[in-house]
């Protein structure tokens, strides 16, 4: 079924803050941050023994089931939380207006 993101290809450790990522532009730590940034140095740097020996699939799994808008750069990066957060302010201020007509 398209569109459906298959998490489980990710190390467990790293399938929440992959999936609050891609469905809710928050922000991952240090490690998903320098990754979806594209930035090798600082994902190694970050990474754990655990991440490092699955680069190649945490790399796969981006590169085939996350959206090419939310990962490659930090441009696209910053691009993909903004989309989030101006997603969530709208939601907030519908919210309020129901509450307050």
């Amino acid at each position: 079924m398209p569109g459906v993101i298959n998490y489980t290809k990710l190390p467990e450790g790293l399938r929440g803050g992959a999936q609050r990522w891609i469905e809710n532009g928050i922000v991952p730590g240090s490690f998903l941050t320098a990754v979806i940034c594209n930035d090798l140095t600082e994902s190694v740097t970050y990474a754990t023994d655990i991440n490092l020996s699955e680069m190649w699939n945490i790399v796969h799994f981006f590169y085939w089931e996350a959206p090419s808008q939310c990962w490659g750069s930090r441009e696209k990066m910053i691009a993909w939380r903004d989309m989030h957060e101006e997603r969530r302010r709208v939601r907030e201020e519908k919210k309020l207006k129901e509450i307050r007509p």
